[in-house]
């Protein structure tokens, strides 16, 4: 069986075509377009007109590449963005009459239900663990062991969330940074308090920003890595937190300069150095890991 998988996200929209033949799969073709759905009012819970064309007109393209590939089955799924817009019916309507994508929208339980199921197909998960997924528009939290998925949640925490509210400065101040924290404090209580039973002793990113940590640290080291090619990646704890300082107090242009960051990233890196470190820091965690397989992984691992 052929499937495309599609998970339109916050910023970015990916779209992923696999074979699937007795019980394995191969990757055939995968994309991923900076559509930025949440542009400019996600904390007022609308898609802004701009956004929701530039949406539908990458589900356009996505479609007619699936048509090429001569698909079997289609999997489309909407995360925060579309879930928390008021006009987000709007949009799956739109994507279903102009480009011919039906589109589910998952609940954020849902969401850390699929996120878990990619990380666990890349064999990240050796140790109790605490899987975060930093969204645009939602972080998911996920706490497993090597047999088990043990607890998740969804928080509307998403870094570009919180760049709309709180990065108003350039570097990003002091009153902005402590402001963020606060926010995370007040919002993660339930997190600290199940991590305070659970013990986990090792902070798994799904894909996304961490990807770009990855790229960032072996750059500084002179070495390379293919994200396209390994499942998942140990972080040097001492040279990740080294790198995520350098960023935060790094001003736009120098972000903009530093190799491995993608445009889309630039600003949004910040927000994601710093809820990774409040966490590595509140649940005293010093073992961080890359899974490249995340929610659209899970979806194809659920679908074999």
């Amino acid at each position: 069986m052929r499937i495309a998988i599609i998970d339109l996200g916050t910023n970015t929209f990916h779209l992923l075509i696999a074979e699937i033949a007795n019980k394995n799969f191969e990757v055939l073709y995968k994309t991923n377009v900076p559509v930025k759905l949440g542009e400019g009012r996600l904390n007022d819970n609308i898609i802004i007109p701009e956004a929701m064309q530039r949406g539908i007109e990458c589900l356009k393209t996505f479609n007619q590449t699936i048509l090429s590939y001569k698909v079997d089955q289609v999997k489309a799924t909407a995360t925060s963005a579309v879930r928390s817009a008021k006009n987000g019916n709007v949009f799956v309507s739109a994507a279903k009459a102009e480009a011919n994508i039906e589109i589910k929208v998952i609940s954020g339980d849902d969401e850390a239900s699929l996120i878990y199921e990619g990380v666990k197909l890349s064999g990240s998960i050796s140790e109790t663990s605490l899987i975060m997924d930093i969204g645009g528009g939602s972080v998911e939290f996920i706490l497993c062991d090597s047999a088990n998925l043990i607890w998740k949640k969804s928080y509307n925490i998403g870094a570009a969330r919180l760049m709309q509210r709180f990065f108003h400065s350039d570097p990003i101040s002091d009153y902005d940074k402590q402001a963020i924290l606060a926010h995370l404090q007040g919002e993660l209580q339930d997190l600290f308090e199940v991590c305070e039973v659970q013990q986990p002793t090792a902070l798994i990113g799904s894909a996304g920003a961490f990807e770009t940590f990855a790229q960032l640290v072996t750059s500084t080291k002179n070495q390379t890595i293919n994200i396209g090619e390994v499942k998942s990646y140990v972080f040097n704890f001492d040279d990740y937190i080294d790198m995520s300082i350098k960023i935060i107090n790094a001003t736009h242009q120098q972000r903009v300069e530093m190799p491995g960051i993608i445009p889309l990233r630039v600003d949004l890196i910040v927000i994601a150095a710093l809820i990774t470190n409040y966490i590595l820091g509140r649940l005293k965690i010093n073992r961080l890991k890359l899974s490249t397989y995340d929610l659209k992984m899970g979806v194809l691992a659920i679908s074999f």
